[in-house]
């Protein structure tokens, strides 16, 4: 018997999600009907560069037809794409997920999106993207995680009872947008040539705001007839196009629900028209998860599985969360309902974020974010971050005098409050303090710790959990505050009550929060401090109302330091600075407006009262933009036009009595301007404060204001600092008409800056 060769040797092991070279010079992807999503098969890329230094994807069909190509039975078949990389070819293992252990044991967490977003500090929200994305990339590098992040949430927060509102930036369009842009360069950025540090991932697209609702469910949920045109151009769609135009995200996600009557997974309008063609996407676009599934099988959108595969495809859908596509793509092809360019074009979107993900450039330590590891999460730098991303969101409701005070009760001093009697079901909570979608902090600070470091600490619950619905006997807590120097009650929701899929049918404090309140502060002997742990608004109204409730400040979901934070604003090493970024609504509110209603504006004739501050003008709890500081702030009117003449183009014509004309119509670019505004602090400590800039239509109220921009600047005592906030009079002074077009209004303008109003003449020229 003659003797065998020895066998090859065997590769060398592959690092966590290390690529390997293979042989072939096309990148070839298989799979099976029901088997893992082809864009998540091996793959090899072409070796040969292409001309200039850009990535192609070219996806043609080679061998056995589509059916055969994607399994149903017969082997796995093949489909050929040439990727041009200008490197050697690649194999690609996939990863199995995030998870927290070993080296990552957790990751830095910060204050939940609406809690940052109350920061007004569109810087900070891009720092926070910036070091989610190197610990991500670590994580990545160790195996651990992968490069695909669905965020941000940019939903616009439209009804208070909203269980996933804590996740978003607020209920303004321009916030939002400004969020979703600054987020979103911070994720992805910093790799140069258009590589990517990881893939952002804006959703849910478009009109999507309520989850579990009195027995209406996102699955089911058809806002018909009732999302009109001029909504989506003036609200709904807003903060999605900024992320895809100016942040440059990576996939854009299309949601669960209906619109007027198509699910947006599959709206060609939205998905092909509108995000990639309009907005002009260089990336993916992808379902939220099972979306195409619950389009067939809740909405019986389509007769069949593969009519819904089809529509979803041809609508602009690239990639699939779930195995609906998978298994039901083939038989569309076969029947005729689908063809190849669709799946091409498909795979082509997303192959190329992969690339620009270096998913194809070999061993992830050789490639620009490769250094990143175990080192790099849970710094000290990034704890810090996250720690004053949570002082700077806290936003100060209420501040009266205490009990034989006459100056406001805040800040307690370590001096005179030596005993802070600490009592609430979110005192000592760690879990809730990061809200919910959250991964493993790094550590905890709750209230009750944060505040021992400034004094001595008595400690009662008062209630077992945020429902209060039990028999606990609040003497012990009423006791405790009786013999306190002061009182911080720490209340208010946590994820039992809002959640993914779980909104409220009420917004206020559950169970016996308010009655633990009212008796704690009757026996009280120092200043009562109410402190609100939680996403949505809650009505508060008789708390701000009794005298004997000295201050209240919203802490949101503060993050993994939100302890730390909430006793340094309550001592005064911090002065507070944050924001509402939503209308706080009394609960009368809600009782009359049904969460289903899609609708913006007011219509008086049905008695339906509009929402958000720019469409509702009854009673609030707090309004949008309410935040009050340990100092005192002035503005002053630095520089602004008088009279601004907007450009129009070669093919539009006007007449001195024209009144509006279609932004589209001008030159855009030519109808910039700043307003330069100086803030004194006229107080006695330094401070932050956020310049907003709303206008107003020509005829229109000073009630029907819009915010047009803001910035946040720090000034100390007795000092001034400049704003300058751009206006683009296209974007920001312009109306939507009806039909969802966007005009400019000619004629004055008024622009309200705090205790300042400024007119401009908007003319064409």
């Amino acid at each position: 018997m003659p003797k065998l060769p020895p066998p090859p040797p065997p590769p060398p092991p592959l690092l966590p999600f290390q690529t390997r070279r293979v042989r072939p010079s096309r990148l070839r992807l298989r799979w099976r009907s029901g088997g893992r999503p082809p864009l998540l098969s091996d793959v090899a890329a072409d070796p040969r560069p292409g001309p200039g230094s850009d990535r192609t994807v070219d996806v043609a069909r080679e061998g056995p037809a589509v059916g055969e190509q994607c399994g149903g039975g017969s082997p796995a078949g093949h489909w050929r794409v040439r990727v041009v990389v200008g490197g050697p070819p690649r194999r690609l293992q996939c990863g199995s997920g995030d998870h927290f252990g070993g080296a990552f044991a957790g990751a830095t967490s910060f204050p939940q999106v609406l809690s940052s977003a109350a920061s007004f500090n569109a810087s900070l929200w891009e720092e926070i993207g910036k070091v989610v994305s190197d610990e991500a990339r670590a994580m990545y590098n160790g195996g651990q995680a992968g490069l695909t992040y669905w965020s941000p949430n940019v939903n616009v927060f439209r009804d208070p009872r909203w269980g996933r509102g804590q996740e978003t930036p607020g209920e303004d369009p321009v916030v939002a947008a400004k969020y979703a842009a600054a987020y979103v360069r911070g994720l992805q950025g910093g790799g140069g040539g258009g590589r990517l540090k990881v893939a952002a991932c804006c959703k849910h697209y478009t009109a999507y705001d309520l989850d579990n609702w009195k027995g209406v469910d996102r699955f089911h949920f058809n806002a018909l007839r009732q999302v009109s045109k001029q909504d989506l151009e003036e609200t709904y769609d807003v903060p999605f196009k900024a992320c895809v135009v100016e942040g440059r995200v990576a996939s854009v996600m299309c949601s669960y629900n209906q619109v007027n009557g198509v699910p947006t997974c599959a709206d060609q309008h939205f998905l092909r028209n509108t995000i990639r063609r309009q907005w002009g996407l260089d990336g993916y676009i992808v379902s939220d998860c099972d979306s195409v599934s619950v389009f067939y099988n809740d909405q019986h959108y389509t007769s069949t599985p593969e009519a819904a595969a089809a529509d979803a495809i041809r609508a602009g859908l690239d990639l699939d969360c779930g195995p609906f596509l998978a298994v039901h793509t083939i038989s569309a092809v076969q029947d005729g309902k689908l063809g190849e360019k669709e799946i091409n074009g498909a795979l082509s979107n997303t192959l190329k974020v992969q690339m620009r993900l270096g998913m194809y450039d070999g061993d992830p330590s050789t490639q620009p974010f490769g250094h990143l590891g175990p080192s790099d999460v849970c710094t000290p730098q990034h704890r810090e971050l996250a720690l004053e991303a949570a002082r700077q969101g806290i936003v100060l409701l209420k501040n009266s005098p205490g009990p034989g005070r006459s100056g406001p009760a805040l800040p307690l001093s370590p001096t005179l409050h030596r005993t802070v009697a600490v009592i609430g079901p979110n005192s000592a909570a760690t879990a809730t303090m990061i809200g919910n979608y959250a991964g493993v902090p790094c550590g905890y600070v709750t209230a009750e710790q944060g505040i021992g470091r400034y004094a001595n600490v008595i400690h009662q619950t008062g209630c077992t959990n945020v429902e209060c619905d039990g028999g606990q006997p609040f003497g012990p807590a009423v006791d405790s505050a009786r013999r306190a120097d002061a009182v911080v009650l720490v209340m208010g929701l946590d994820q039992s009550v809002e959640a993914e899929f779980r909104d409220r049918t009420n917004v206020i404090l559950p169970g016996r929060q308010g009655e633990l309140i009212t008796k704690v502060a009757r026996v009280a002997r120092g200043p009562v401090i109410l402190v609100l742990m939680c996403g949505g608004p809650v009505d508060v109204g008789f708390a701000e109302r009794d005298s004997r409730i000295s201050a209240i400040v919203w802490a949101g979901y503060p993050g993994e330091s939100g302890g730390t934070a909430i006793a340094d604003v309550l001592f005064g090493r911090v002065n507070p600075s944050g924001k509402l970024p939503n209308t706080w609504y009394p609960q009368e509110y809600v009782q009359s407006v049904s969460m289903t209603d899609m609708n913006m504006r007011s219509n008086p004739s049905r008695n339906y009262p509009g929402r958000t501050y720019r469409f509702y003008y009854g009673p609030v709890v707090y309004p949008f933009g309410h935040g009050l500081s340990y100092t005192q702030f002035a503005h002053s009117l630095a520089h602004a036009p008088t009279e601004m003449a907007v450009p129009l183009d070669e093919r539009t014509r006007f007449n001195d009595t024209m009144v509006l004309v279609k932004a589209n119509h001008a030159r855009c670019d030519g109808a910039l301007f700043d307003v330069h505004v100086d803030v004194s602090n006229v107080g006695t400590v330094d401070g932050s404060h956020t310049v907003f800039v709303f206008a107003t239509q020509p005829g229109e109220s000073t009630q029907s204001k819009r915010l047009v921009g803001f910035e946040k600047v720090h000034v100390p005592v007795q000092g001034t600092a400049r704003v300058r906030v751009g206006v683009d009079v296209c974007r920001d002074l312009s109306l939507v008409d009806g039909d969802g077009v966007r005009r400019i209004s000619v004629g004055e303008h008024k622009l309200q800056i705090g205790e300042l109003s400024h007119s401009i003449s908007i003319r064409l020229a």
